[in-house]
């Protein structure tokens, strides 16, 4: 079969292989490791004429096989034979003939669907630190290797390795349940759920070290995961809300940088290049959420997104409208980070002075968090060039600067102190 097809099955299958083994031997490493030999098996074994018409069932079974291998062979999981027997129940009792392979019919929709979030509310547990919630997610939910997972977040293969083993043991010990919380708990678990998926989008939009700005990989797994969410629980505003608002966001990346890897702010980006269809999407996911009545930050957010998405330029965005949305914003997180983008908005509202005084009031209300904030002395730097205070800019470009390690954003920065 073609590498490129493979890839293609293992993004569909892998999640709900999984999550179907997590279930059935109540074990991640044994779940990953059956799952991962049975891809492999795939990819050494299917051709054009071999292929069976229905993969997953095929890894399924394959994924089975191998688990209840390492059951009966490990003297230390002899315990677990019980498992095994039901295992080999669920193979044998449940087969059917495809291509010479012994294969179990589908899961039961309802079962995928529920094994799918008890996978992904498992490794977003809250007895895990925010660090193995998005690690696990990663590696169990999306399928990422530890080295992939080590690259994305720039630090060694073994280090990320030492990371994945602690937080599994974190499982094993605290026998950390794979399961989907009571409605009752749904929303508490859930918030946990969208801050793990929403900060992977995150580390991926915008690097904070090395050479390039966007982590391409991490944006695509932080969407497909916001899209399944939000697709398994269709009632949650706030699923919908985040997945709207990486799709929106997700269509400008490649405007944002030039071919040599140079930002580009938004006023100067081709709109030409944003996504159609994730702007789409987003938008669709946005009006399936204000539907449900129950708003919150990341619909808010999607909604600012949303505006920009549908502005043919930077003069003709509704900037007043945007101002108002992050008024609202404050409301549900009054942080720094909301005011210094609503002071932005208001500089191009009601001009650079306005901008500016906004940004001095939160200067001195939240001086301590601000001051090490590389974006907070960008965008002064930029009002303060714009009012045509050439060294007041200079000084802040310099101190962004200072606080800036990711190569791309020193060279735009870099060139704007020299325009001052």
């Amino acid at each position: 079969m073609q590498q490129s097809v493979v890839a293609q099955v293992f993004a569909d299958e892998w999640p709900k292989i999984v999550a179907t083994l997590v279930r059935e031997v109540r074990d991640i490493d044994l779940a990953e490791d059956a799952a991962q030999q049975a891809f492999t098996e795939a990819a050494a074994s299917w051709g054009p004429t071999n292929t069976p018409s229905r993969p997953g069932a095929w890894l399924l079974t394959t994924a089975r096989r191998r688990a209840v291998d390492v059951i009966r062979r490990n003297a230390t999981l002899r315990a677990k034979l019980g498992d095994a027997v039901d295992l080999d129940s669920a193979i044998d009792g449940d087969a059917n003939r495809i291509g010479g392979e012994s294969e179990p019919g589908d899961p039961e929709p309802n079962q995928l669907l529920d094994d799918q979030l008890a996978l992904i509310f498992g490794c977003c547990h809250p007895a895990l630190n925010r660090e193995a919630q998005i690690a696990i997610t990663l590696r169990s939910v999306c399928g990422l290797s530890t080295r992939q997972i080590a690259a994305a977040f720039l630090i060694s293969e073994a280090t990320m390795a030492k990371r994945l083993v602690r937080a599994k043991d974190k499982i094993r010990a605290a026998a950390i349940p794979f399961t989907v919380p009571p409605r009752d708990r749904l929303t508490e678990r859930l918030d946990a759920v969208l801050a793990v998926i929403y900060l992977i989008y995150t580390a991926g939009h915008s690097a904070n070290d090395g050479a390039v700005l966007i982590r391409g990989n991490l944006c695509d797994e932080a969407r497909w995961l916001a899209s399944l969410v939000a697709d398994l629980l269709p009632d949650q505003s706030e699923a919908w809300g985040l997945s709207a608002l990486i799709n929106l966001t997700d269509a400008r990346r490649e405007a944002r940088t030039d071919e040599a890897g140079q930002l580009v702010l938004l006023a100067d980006q081709d709109r030409s290049k944003w996504d159609g269809t994730l702007i789409e999407a987003g938008r669709y996911r946005l009006n399936h959420a204000d539907g449900l009545d129950q708003p919150g930050p990341y619909q808010i957010q999607a909604a600012i997104a949303s505006t920009h998405a549908i502005a043919s330029s930077e003069e003709t965005t509704q900037w007043e409208t945007i101002v108002a949305m992050y008024d609202h914003l404050a409301i549900w997180e009054p942080t720094p980070v909301v005011a210094l983008n609503r002071a932005a908005a208001i500089s191009k509202a009601y001009g650079p002075a306005a901008g500016l005084e906004a940004l001095d009031k939160l200067a001195f209300e939240s001086a301590d968090e601000l001051d090490d904030y590389r974006y907070y002395h960008a965008a002064r730097a930029d009002m303060l060039f714009r009012l045509s205070r050439r060294s007041e800019a200079a000084d802040s470009y310099r101190r962004a600067l200072d606080l800036t390690t990711n190569e791309s954003e020193r060279r735009f920065l870099s060139k704007r102190l020299a325009e001052c």
